[in-house]
């Protein structure tokens, strides 16, 4: 057993971890603590809240001019009025809750309202209804789900995706009950009309780890999206591991401000029941990393000083310039911030320097800087860093409960995974469900990872990329499509927002740009803040910074698999209709690379169109 001390330090459990190698080259990986006793269902939670600290505000959201404010109390008695009603509109597994809006008090009531008696909820990206034209993922959604009731906060901007598809004699709840033409329209306030009596009391006995408590859909980049079971067990288990590793959970309640959507397990398991299990106080961040609505996660960050922070990438590298030219924001920002944990993809190196630089300024030392790791099917957390890393890529070791099998495949080790908190499956699809696991019961990932110092695996797993999405060059030189994608972000910032590696099959590998809108029009300050991005993108300020982003990459070595010889900037942001783009903010690459094939085959022709930015032949 590898195990570090100095970790104990500052509230976190030791770094320590059980690894045990097979003949066959695998190495099972386990945390050498037991997963203490967990509750019976995510209910239990809020009834233990509402009881020790009623007047705690446990929900709040931007009602100009103020915030409206639930405490734990009143949270409890609209959970039970909820609850009474879906119960007698007889919603039930067979007919579950769907929620279609983005985060809102509302939907967490109607979550946990839903959940308390026995139903399961399944939130589902709004994209799918408000972005999509076809909504054939909607449509497949819901004939899978059949569901009882559907929720969406705006009537009349879901009205036309509900005429669009069959809602299966389901009416549509909308906070305001305005009528819409054509469909069975039920007012949210009509829910709480029922106080909750015996028969709530019964149902929520009735809960327990095996009941499902949500159906999460996983983003569908390869087809419809797949209905992932969470059941209570997996939720609760889930942050009894948390707590066990973060134990400074527990020393004070978190306060929380968030835009992570709940249809994803990050947003809506992790940081959600994070906050309802400690005691904390949510923030609902209406805004997100997206030009019009970051804005409104800096003015919510102005009113509220955060105890932790989570963010995506992106959403960080949006909210950095903020806190750099805001000196008040900054101070606010930090104030209280006992962590910064980012997820979905590894943090570019660039980000967590310019973050922990802020920290300094404003704290006078670095503030603590975490990660995990996990999926949909396992609610999500298997790995989580509870000890000092000083770069990215690092998501910790297993979880009190959690294994790990790492298993080699071609050159790299897979990761597969088994605990209380992995899904017994996906909802009435007995087919994908036998394909995801294997013969002794680990759940297939489909991700690499591998030890941060292999003589000492208590320094934790390193992240290796997606299996899927590595791929071999003519030559036969695999690239490590992950590892180059971060480098590179790095040396390409801050034009690059996310970037596609190419190559597959071919000599060289290339790049398909994100562009970043605001980096790139940042390097041409004396271009009109109208100018057409199309001609920002072909600045030759912009396609110089790439170049000699590509040059550092050569610089710094490596060989073929970790360069790039070409690149194409495309203004055309990731589709999540298309299944680009995750709700998490995570690209992905086979998508990408279909739908936009003929941009890669513009990118490889024998004589390359002027938007195809070649690198120099020699530094």
């Amino acid at each position: 057993m590898n195990e570090d001390k100095s970790s104990a330090l500052n509230g976190f459990a030791p770094a320590a971890v059980v690894s045990e190698k097979r003949s066959d080259g695998s190495i099972l990986l386990r945390c050498p603590r037991s997963l203490g006793s967990y509750a019976r269902c995510i209910g239990e939670y809020l009834e233990h809240w509402a009881q020790a600290a009623p007047e705690r505000v446990f929900l709040a959201e931007r009602q100009e001019p103020a915030w409206r404010m639930i405490t734990y109390a009143e949270a409890l008695v609209a959970v039970r009025a909820i609850g009474a009603s879906l119960l007698q509109r007889r919603l039930s597994a067979e007919r579950p809750l769907v929620i279609l809006s983005d985060n809102s008090v509302n939907h967490a009531l109607l979550t946990l309202g839903a959940m308390h008696v026995g139903v399961p909820v399944a939130p589902v990206s709004p994209a799918y209804s408000v972005m999509s034209r076809d909504h054939i993922k909607l449509r497949s959604i819901l004939d899978l789900l059949n569901p009882g009731l559907i929720y969406a906060c705006d009537g009349a901007r879901f009205a036309p995706a509900m005429r669009a598809v069959d809602m299966h004699g389901a009416s549509l709840v909308t906070d305001s009950g305005e009528a819409q033409e054509g469909l069975p329209i039920l007012a949210f306030g009509e829910l709480l009309a029922t106080p909750g009596g015996a028969e709530v009391d019964r149902a929520f006995a009735a809960v327990g780890p095996d009941s499902i408590a949500k159906i999460l859909f996983t983003s569908g980049s390869t087809g419809v999206p797949k209905g992932v079971v969470n059941t209570q067990r997996m939720l609760c288990s889930n942050q009894q591991a948390v707590v066990q590793n973060w134990p400074f959970l527990e020393a004070r309640p978190p306060v929380v401000v968030d835009w992570l959507p709940w249809n994803h397990t990050f947003g809506g398991n992790h940081n959600f029941n994070m906050i309802l299990k400690n005691g904390g106080t949510l923030y609902v961040d209406e805004g997100k990393p997206a030009p019009g609505l970051i804005e409104k996660t800096v003015a919510n960050l102005r009113d509220v000083s955060p105890t932790m922070y989570f963010n995506v990438p992106r959403g960080f590298d949006m909210l950095i310039p903020y806190l750099e030219r805001d000196d008040a924001l900054r101070k606010r920002f930090f104030a209280d911030l006992d962590m910064i944990f980012y997820a979905a993809a590894a943090l570019p190196q660039n980000l967590w320097r310019r973050l922990e630089e802020l920290s300094i300024q404003e704290r006078g030392h670095p503030t603590v800087m975490l990660s995990a790791w996990g999926a949909t099917e396992t609610a999500p957390m298997i790995t989580n860093v509870h000890f000092k890393i000083d770069h990215a890529g690092v998501i910790g070791l297993p979880a009190p409960g959690c294994e790990i099998k790492m298993v080699p495949n071609a050159n790299k080790m897979e990761l597969r995974v088994r605990g209380p908190n992995v899904t017994p499956g996906y909802w009435k699809q007995p087919e994908l469900t036998k394909a995801a696991f294997d013969e002794e019961g680990f759940y297939l990932m489909g991700d690499a990872g591998r030890f941060a110092d292999p003589h000492d695996h208590a320094k934790g797993i390193e992240f290796d990329g997606r299996i899927a999405e590595d791929f071999k060059l003519m030559s036969g030189v695999w690239v490590h499509v992950g590892a180059l994608r971060i480098h590179a972000l790095s040396m390409l910032a801050p034009v690059a927002q996310d970037i596609v590696v190419t190559g597959h099959d071919r000599e060289t590998v290339g790049f398909l740009i994100f562009a970043n809108p605001a980096g790139c029009r940042g390097l041409c300050p004396d271009l009109a803040p109208d100018t057409p991005l199309a001609q920002v993108l072909a600045d030759p300020r912009v396609t110089a910074h790439v170049r000699t982003g590509m040059l550092r990459l050569v610089a710094e070595g490596g060989g073929s698999s970790m360069i790039a010889d070409r690149a194409l900037l495309m203004g055309e942001p990731a589709s999540i209709d298309a299944g680009e783009i995750t709700d998490k903010g995570y690209i992905n690459q086979r998508a990408v690379l279909t739908r936009r094939a003929t941009l890669v085959d513009c990118l490889y022709a024998a004589m390359p169109g002027g938007d195809v930015i070649m690198r120099p032949a020699s530094a």
